[in-house]
C-alpha cells in the first residue's frame, strides 16, 4: 500500500487501482482538504498508464459520511458565497463523471449525501453486509444533488427514490439497495476488496470502456448537475437550512461552526437581496 498523502492511500495491483478514504476519525467525510486529495488521486489515476480500473473504498467503520458542511462554509458576500457553493457542488460531481476509466465504489460502510449520489455516477457499486445510503437533504432543508433529482428514480423506481430523498429519509441497507437496483452486488465484508478487485480484473479482461448507470449520456448528466448546483446553492442560503444547521452544530457542543450558521442566519434579511435573481 502506497500513500498520495495521508488522507488517501493508493495500491496498484494487476492493472486495478484501490484508492482508500483514509480519515476514519473524521468518518472519512469530505473536507475541503479531502475533496483536494481525491481530486489529485483521481486526476493521478485518469492519467496513469498502470491503471485500467480505479475502485474507490473508505477505512473502516465508514465509507463516508458526506460533505463536512461546517469545514466548507464560511461567511462572505453573499454572491461570492452563492458562486462558490455552485462551483464546489459542481466540481465535485465533476470529478467522477470526466474520470475517463470503468470506476468502481466499494462501500464498506455507512455512505451519507454526497458520497452516495457520487458512486451513482460510476460503473457500479458494490456494498458490504455493513453498508447504507442515506441522502438526508430533506430533513436538512437542501434539494438533491449529484444528479439524483433524475438519475435515482431511474435507479430504484420513483416510489423508493422519494422515501429516499423525501422527509422519510430512507436508509437502505446493503440488501435493501440492491433488492430496489441501487447497488450491483452485495458482498460480506471480509470479502468486500476481494469481489470488488475480481470484478474489476474481468472488466480488464472484457475490455469495459467507462458507462454511465440507467443508459444516461454524459452530456445529460452534466446539465443536470450544473442545473441541481444551482438549486442547492439557493437552499443553502435558505432559512431552513441555516436554521437547522446551528441547531445540529450547537447540539453537537460545537459552538464555534454553530455561530458561523447563527450569524449568516440573523443577517440574512440584510444580504438577500444581493443575492442572483
Amino acid at each position: 500500500m502506497t500513500e498520495t498523502n495521508d488522507l488517501i492511500l493508493w495500491e496498484t495491483k494487476d492493472h486495478v487501482t484501490t484508492l482508500t478514504l483514509n480519515n476514519p476519525r473524521k468518518l472519512n467525510g469530505w473536507t475541503m482538504d479531502m475533496l483536494d486529495a481525491l481530486g489529485a488521486a483521481l486526476k493521478r489515476a485518469a492519467n496513469d498508464a498502470d491503471t485500467k480500473v480505479l475502485i474507490l473504498t473508505g477505512a473502516d467503520p465508514y465509507y463516508c459520511a458526506g460533505v463536512n458542511l461546517s469545514a466548507v462554509i464560511s461567511p462572505g458576500h453573499p454572491a461570492k458565497l452563492h458562486a462558490f457553493i455552485v462551483e464546489q457542488n459542481q466540481g465535485l460531481f465533476e470529478m467522477f463523471l470526466n474520470f475517463p476509466k470503468p470506476i468502481m465504489v466499494a462501500v464498506n460502510g455507512p455512505a451519507i449525501g454526497a458520497s452516495v449520489t457520487s458512486a451513482t455516477l460510476c460503473d457500479a457499486i458494490i456494498a458490504s453486509e455493513s453498508a447504507t445510503f442515506s441522502t438526508p437533504f430533506a430533513k436538512l432543508g437542501v434539494t438533491p444533488e449529484g444528479c439524483s433529482s433524475v438519475l435515482l428514480p431511474k435507479l430504484v423506481g420513483e416510489d423508493a427514490a422519494r422515501r429516499m430523498l423525501g422527509p422519510e429519509g430512507w436508509q437502505p441497507t446493503g440488501s435493501e439497495a440492491a433488492e430496489i437496483g441501487l447497488v450491483d452486488q452485495v458482498v460480506a465484508h471480509e470479502n468486500l476488496l476481494e469481489e470488488a478487485s475480481e470484478l474489476a480484473k474481468q472488466w480488464i479482461c472484457d475490455g469495459r470502456k467507462r458507462s454511465f448507470k440507467a443508459s444516461m449520456s454524459l452530456d445529460e448528466l452534466r446539465k443536470i448537475n450544473a442545473r441541481e448546483s444551482q438549486e442547492l446553492a439557493d437552499a443553502f442560503l435558505g432559512p431552513k437550512f441555516l436554521r437547522g444547521q446551528y441547531e445540529f452544530l450547537k447540539s453537537k457542543g460545537k459552538t464555534g461552526p454553530a455561530l458561523v450558521f447563527r450569524s449568516i442566519l440573523l443577517s440574512r434579511p440584510l444580504w438577500k437581496r444581493l443575492l442572483p435573481k
